[in-house]
């Protein structure tokens, strides 16, 4: 293959988001192989679950501790009854690369036989790259567009290719000889890659007689060890050469390939729910947020229900931060341009960064982040050692500069929350103060019904600040306060910042897809923050000299503080996506925009129906009325909306002053008085419990 195991890295438009797993409904899993492992709490285990919604428990976790999940080997997958929504009891476990070799060799091969399939049906195609990802495999040509009926013509070749049974056959060749190959065939990206190949001797792998590639493998002995059955072309994405803009746009085909015909079911039964919680269409269906093109891409507008969950993300991370010992932080959304040339943005990432703005002869940026202003705030004044720990935190809006291309509803976007806070502290406080952000972590994450995280500790890079004794401490402070908060982790060697080690974590949702929110960053010579969309420079350079940040020690000497840096929710519009999606949009009642719907039998009731909104409101539950159609109508359209309580008024209601309740979760619950309804309805708010 043309592309070895380590060389798949070709950006495209739908691989740009580099998230843990790709919710682009074509691509629902991450184009990136991870090969990061989820380490149990209590034992490694051998398979992780891949469970469907199901609607009786809305996705919601009732869990008050969390758990370190293992995802190397299998997945276990539920199909949905489609007529009731709910999962049904047969399971279909779906191996990964990562458990099995066969599945990753069929892979493998796949991406070969569509190379070879595509050439046979366009003689005039150059072929490049073709690895094996996540759940499938791609392989890029530089073609004319194609269409869905190019993708069934090229499948029915594939299943023509694989039912000869054409052997795969291993050959080594010199260099000399595979540029003489090359050159015979005129494949110029073949020609770049071999270039691109340092060790000898050169490896290429033949279909039979009909067709070969340069490969390192590992692929299957013949293609009819391949179920046609079993295969399938999902769909077709433009990528440029070696991610580079200025170089020709491919066309990259998608495939997904599993070991018999029952998994591919499985596989695009869990794909089907997972295009069914899709953000940005629940996003417009329930009226949350929007994107709109004359503002310009990128910039989120949230709608009044979007904004209702808003400010409960908000108010629940507020309150536990000044319970756990935060100041919170306003900020400004721009400042002098000074401010981050001193921080080294200008030098290092202007192409990140907005254009600046002239004020008065003096020239302003709109803030990529929000760490230079936490800096100022601490350096009002001089500190002593017994001032520390010193705890800040703020919701600060950011704006980067992103690629049209790259934008991806709420989860890659231009302007964006960062739920940033950072700790300064002595050394010897580094430990307490890592194990006090992951039990806060913890506590937040649990709210919002996520209790399984993936949790990596990256250790020293080869490059690095700092000396070797702070180093030492500062990672031996992490895994300590890891170890005593009882989490399994997986240590990524080498894999910190360079200017510190740092602990990351993904949350699994409903589903079982992986989602990096949250990080902690131990700084030592202090860099600046990165999350999700900030490229990562090893540069030897840190922000405690640039801006001089001290503190008076117990001698009367000027020290540097430690800067611990973290994020639990990462931003909120990303976070606020992850939230769909885990929920279907089927929020609980405690989250839930809209609570309660009143709804009249006949607009003869609507008095009485205003009156009982009110009240409701009055008690702090969040309700509105809704009339003018049929009753059974107004069922209909709420439980689209997933209102999670339909408060029913018709003659008797109004005649008793009661209502009937139904609830989505709880079906029928009767007539009762308002005030019945109301301690019901805050009870279980309060308690993050049903209805």
């Amino acid at each position: 293959m043309l592309a070895l195991r380590g060389m798949a890295t070709l950006l495209s438009f739908s691989s740009s988001l580099r998230l843990s797993t790709n919710p682009n409904p074509s691509s629902l899993f991450s184009l990136r192989s991870n090969s990061k492992t989820f380490i149990s709490i209590s034992k490694r285990i051998s398979h992780r679950k891949f469970i469907l919604y199901n609607k009786r428990n809305n996705g919601f976790s009732t869990s008050s501790s969390a758990v370190a999940t293992d995802s190397t080997d299998t997945a276990v997958v539920s199909p949905i009854d489609k007529e009731s929504d709910e999962v049904v009891k047969e399971r279909v476990v779906l191996p990964t690369n990562d458990s099995s070799d066969k599945l990753l060799r069929i892979r493998h091969t796949c991406a070969h036989v569509m190379a070879m399939a595509v050439q046979n049906i366009f003689p005039d195609a150059k072929v490049t790259i073709g690895p094996w990802i996540e759940n499938g495999f791609y392989y890029d040509f530089d073609m004319e567009p194609l269409t869905d009926k190019d993708l069934t013509r090229i499948k029915k070749e594939m299943d023509r290719i694989i039912s000869k049974d054409l052997p795969l056959v291993r050959e080594e060749v010199t260099r000399d000889e595979a540029q003489k190959r090359i050159t015979a065939i005129n494949e110029p990206y073949k020609m770049e890659i071999l270039e691109s190949i340092k060790e000898d001797p050169i490896t290429i792998y033949h279909i039979g007689n009909e067709w070969w590639d340069l490969c390192a493998g590992p692929h299957v002995e013949s293609t009819g060890n391949i179920s046609r059955k079993a295969v399938e072309l999902e769909s077709v994405a433009g990528a440029y050469w070696r991610g580079d803009t200025n170089k020709p746009m491919l066309q990259r085909i998608y495939g997904t390939a599993w070991e018999n015909e029952e998994q591919l079911k499985a596989y695009l039964n869990f794909k089907e729910e997972a295009k069914r919680r899709d953000h940005r269409r629940l996003g417009q269906d329930l009226d949350l947020f929007s994107i709109q093109d004359d503002a310009g891409g990128g910039l989120v507008f949230w709608h009044p229900k979007g904004a209702i969950v808003r400010h409960i993300i908000e108010d629940t991370w507020k309150n536990i931060h000044i319970q756990r010992g935060y100041d919170l932080l306003y900020t400004p959304h721009v400042a002098k341009a000074d401010l981050w040339k001193i921080s080294g943005h200008l030098d290092f990432y202007r192409e990140n960064m907005y254009d600046q703005m002239n004020i008065e002869e003096e020239l302003y940026q709109l803030r990529p982040m929000n760490c230079p202003y936490h800096i100022l705030v601490y350096k009002r004044k001089q500190h002593s050692y017994r001032d520390f720990p010193i705890r800040v935190a703020e919701l600060g809006t950011v704006y980067r500069y992103e690629l049209s291309g790259a934008l991806h509803g709420l989860f890659r976007v231009r302007g964006f929350t960062q739920d940033d806070a950072h700790i300064f502290c002595l050394e010897d406080q580094i430990k307490d103060e890592i194990r006090g952000v992951l039990d806060l972590t913890e506590g937040i994450l649990l709210q919002f019904g996520f209790d399984k995280y993936e949790v990596n500790l990256s250790t020293r890079p080869e490059k690095s600040v700092g000396g070797d004794d702070i180093w030492e401490k500062a990672t031996s402070a992490l895994k300590d306060a890891l170890d005593d908060k009882g989490w399994g982790y997986q240590i990524d060697e080498g894999g910190g910042a360079f200017y510190g080690p740092k602990i990351d974590l993904k949350i699994e949702d409903a589903l079982g897809r992986k989602w990096q929110c949250s990080t902690i960053q131990a700084r030592l010579a202090l860099f600046t923050r990165w999350l999700s969309h900030w490229p990562i420079s090893l540069v030897d350079f840190n922000l405690p000299q640039r801006f001089d940040m001290t503190y008076v020690d117990s001698n009367s000497e000027k020290k540097r503080p430690i800067m611990i840096h973290r994020a639990v929710l990462g931003s909120l519009e990303r976070f606020f996506g992850v939230l769909i999606e885990h929920y279907a949009g089927d929020f609980p009642l405690w989250l839930s925009p809209i609570q309660a719907r009143v709804l009249p039998v006949t607009d003869i009731q609507l008095d009485y129906c205003n009156e009982v909104t009110r009240k409701l409101k009055e008690s702090g539950i969040r309700a509105e009325v809704c009339s003018g159609e049929r009753l059974p109508k107004l069922i209909r359209n709420s439980e689209k909306q997933k209102i999670p309580l339909m408060v029913v008024v018709g003659p008797k209601e109004v005649e008793t002053q009661t209502v009937t309740v139904r609830s989505r979760f709880g079906g029928e619950l009767g007539t009762m008085k308002i005030d019945d309804f109301v301690s019901r309805t805050k009870f279980a708010a309060e308690n993050r419990t049903f209805i």
